[in-house]
This record gives C-alpha cells, structure tokens and sequence, in this order.
C-alpha cells in the first residue's frame, strides 16, 4: 500500500477517505523567545552536542525535555502502529504522539484513521481502555458520540445547540499528515515534513528484511504487548552493540550451551566481537542499524539448516522457496532473522519484535515491546517466535529486565555534575562513510549513538 499526504489511510477496499468536515490539528508554533532557544546551565543546544561527546543535560534538565516534545515529537514522523492490530471494522488501539493521546481504528470503510483522543466538547478522552472493538466512542462527561471516522453524531440534550451543531462541528481533530509504510502506520503533527518514504530512506529497506520473512510478505502485530516503565530518559532506548558481551553476559553465555539453538544459529561466531562482519550503521535522519547483514550471509545456509530440523519449519521453508525462489529466500530467512532496526525517534524493528518507546518525563520512559508473527506459515513457527520473545523480552526473561537496570543505572549517575559530559567517542577513529553514503563502525562503536545525536541536535536548533 503507498500513501501520499492524507490525514487518514485510504480504505482497504472501496470507501472513502476523512470526512472533508473534520477539524486538522493547527500548525505547531514554532517559539521566538530566547529562553524557548535551549538553555540548560548556560548552555545552548549547539553547545550540548559536540562531535566526540555529549552533555548530560539533555537527558535529566526539564526544560530539555519540553523543548523535546515540541521540536522533535510534534514535529516529525511518528510510528503509531501496525494495521494487522485492527483487523476488523471498530477494531481500535490507544497511542500517544509524544504526550499526545490518539486513537488508531479501523473504520466502516476499511480505513485505518489515527484521530486525537479529546472531545471537541471539554477535552475529555473519549476512549479509555487500551484496545477493544467498537461501533462509537463515547466522552463519558457529557455524552457527546462520535462514530469510527471520529464524526461527532451525537451532543445529549441537544435542544441546548442550534440546529445543524454536529455537523458544523464537525469530528475529532486529526494530525496534520498520516501515511504508512507496508502496514506500518506513521503520523505527523506537523505538516511540514518529508513523504513518509522519503523520511525512512534506507530504514525502509530494511524494514522489508522483516516483512518479507513471511513468505506472502505480510505481518501481524496482535499478540499482544510486554510493557517497561523504566525511570530514565527516552534517548537510552539506543541501538547499541557494545553492552551485549557485558549487560547481557549470562544469556551470550548461554547461547554457547547448545550451538543447534534457533539463537545460536543467528548468533553464530560472536557477531558482537569486533572481529566478526558485523556493523554499526547511521543511515541519517537519526536512523541507525546494528548490521548483521554481512556476518549472516557467510553462514547463510545455517539459519535455513536449523529449521528444517523443528516442527513446521519444512513447510516453512517451501513456501518460502515457492514465493522467493531458493536463493533469495535463503537470503530472506538468513537477513530477516534480527535487523536492530531504529527509526528516529520512537521506534524500533527487530527480528521478532516492534518496539516503541513512549517518552513520559526526563526520567521516565515508556517502552511498548509487541512480538511479531508472520503471515502464511505454519503454527509452529509462530509458536516458537512467541517462545523466543517472552524468554528475552518478558517481565521475567533474561534480557530486557537487564537493559531496563542499566537505564536507570545510567540515569541515576547523570545527575552527577562535576564532570557533566557523556563520552560518546568509541570507534570514531575507524568510521568510515560507505558509498551509500552511510556512516559505517564496527559492532561496538559508537555510530549509532553519534547519528541519533546529530539528528537530536538539527531538530533541536530548529526553533
């Protein structure tokens, strides 16, 4: 599906698009006064980034972090969600834009609208649970209905209103831009922002990696949600390959133990050594890559090897083979298996996992980890996906606990002031720029941080 600038995504079938009638969100505007220009402890946003380090301001001062919300969360492309989490007609989801709170529904026409959740009337929200299925939302304070296009259909009491007052009211209030990516729903409160394709550039490329590890190219995001709230800011949520060996030392310890694991077969040879094919990329425009690309391709066979040996992994691996052809569909199974994927600034893709990360305060964030399954495979490998993502990615697994500790460990150091900056130097003397014009390091350099920083910092400086 490609979308070009619209406030709703076209219907997957017929219909029509947003009501003409409905109320945009205004331009965001944009500050003039020289203390909306970024000053923490004296110093501006040009002075917070430097090439080889970083100040720690930009992750504890509250004045940082407002000035975040509006130039960089109600400016740019945010993800929202994925279609496949409202499959059905009224099938809706809450999300948040920032501090923003919306709702993603699947309307009566096929389309998949991302509205405001406030009412027109006092601004109360006018969905509360999380997820469910719906033919109205309703704001429980007056009663004013709106129907699944976000249409105002119904004010109580309406003899207090002239004639005509729904529909000159019009609906709920939308983000000035929606479009989305191969069933990745993006939004912008801003209308002044690149095509959706355009922003992803490279990012979207590899998001194909994991689309395209089902063999009719599809995905599902709904089997539900692991939830953090770690106390620490929402730029720790990196991509980063130089903690794996020391934050995550008991499970890379385990994935040794049994070197026919469906893990060791995607982490064969240490890909988190320096010596290993493995990279660390800045695609631009803050989006950033742990590159395995490489490192699998010189054991592309042994992923494929693995799973003729589980249960539905033949079947898998036909279809596969019928809708790429052999060679790319090893390609496919071996390149799929873990892109450590980040798109500025509140998502990532991995291998088996969509991440958002929900920024609440200076030091606190919230991270929404959903597990992917693939369309057009056997049970059995969903199953195994599912296995795979809770053991890591669970409240009680063996990895995402961990990096939860270290944010609020490294949050908690931060607040120290005599020596203030954060050293963001690692591989800076061995980057290179390839000729995609990526900025190129080794797995534990420092790349990607130095790309989100610069992308933190233009976006910044724009007052």
């Amino acid at each position: 599906m490609g979308f070009q600038a619209a406030t709703c995504l076209p219907p997957l079938t017929g219909g029509s698009a947003c009501t003409p009638s409905q109320e945009r969100i205004p331009a965001v505007n944009k500050p003039t006064s020289p203390a909306q220009l970024a000053v923490s402890r004296g110093l501006s946003i040009d002075d917070l980034v430097e090439q080889r380090r970083v100040h720690s301001a930009i992750y504890t001062d509250p004045e940082i972090f407002e000035l975040e919300i509006e130039r960089i969360f109600n400016r740019t492309w945010m993800y929202i969600g994925h279609e496949s989490e409202v499959p059905r007609t009224g099938d809706f989801r809450l999300r948040k834009i920032g501090r923003q709170p919306v709702i993603m529904v699947r309307g009566k026409d096929g389309a998949v609208n991302v509205m405001m959740n406030r009412c027109l009337h006092r601004g109360a929200v006018v969905a509360e649970v999380e997820s469910g299925n719906t033919k109205f939302f309703r704001c429980w304070y007056h009663g004013w209905t709106y129907d699944t296009s976000g249409k105002l259909v119904q004010v109580t009491a309406d003899a207090g209103y002239e004639p005509g007052f729904c529909e000159k009211k019009g609906g709920l209030a939308r983000p000035a831009r929606v479009e989305d990516y191969r069933g990745f729903v993006f939004a912008s409160l801003s209308d002044d922002v690149l095509p959706l394709r355009e922003h992803l550039g490279q990012a979207a490329d590899l998001m194909n990696y994991l689309i395209d590890f089902s063999p009719t190219g599809k995905i599902t995001v709904n089997a539900g949600v692991n939830k953090t709230v770690y106390r620490g800011n929402w730029k720790l949520v990196g991509m980063d390959g130089y903690h794996v060996n020391y934050v995550h030392a008991s499970v890379v310890e385990g994935w040794a133990d049994d070197e026919n694991s469906g893990i060791a077969a995607m982490h064969k040879n240490d890909p988190f050594s320096d010596e290993a094919l493995t990279r660390t990329r800045d695609l631009g425009r803050g989006h950033v890559l742990l590159d395995f690309r490489e490192h699998r391709m010189a054991s592309i066979d042994k992923y494929v090897d693995f799973l003729r040996s589980i249960p539905g992994g033949p079947t898998y691996i036909d279809a596969m083979f019928a809708a790429y052809g052999e060679e790319q569909a090893k390609r496919n199974l071996s390149l799929a298996g873990d892109p450590h994927l980040g798109v500025f600034p509140n998502l990532q893709v991995l291998g088996n996992q969509i991440r958002i990360m929900n920024p609440v305060g200076p030091d606190e964030t919230e991270v929404l980890m959903f597990p992917v399954l693939l369309d057009g495979v056997p049970d059995e490998i969903n199953a195994l996906r599912m296995r795979q993502h809770e053991s890591f990615y669970g409240p009680s697994s063996s990895g995402s606990p961990d990096d939860a500790e270290i944010f609020e460990r490294a949050q908690m150091g931060m607040n120290a002031t005599v020596n203030p900056w954060i050293d963001m130097s690692r591989g800076l003397n061995r980057e290179i720029v390839d000729v995609d014009g990526t900025r190129v390091g080794r797995i534990s350099d420092e790349t990607t941080q130095r790309g989100q920083m610069r992308e933190w910092k233009r976006l910044m400086s724009m007052a």
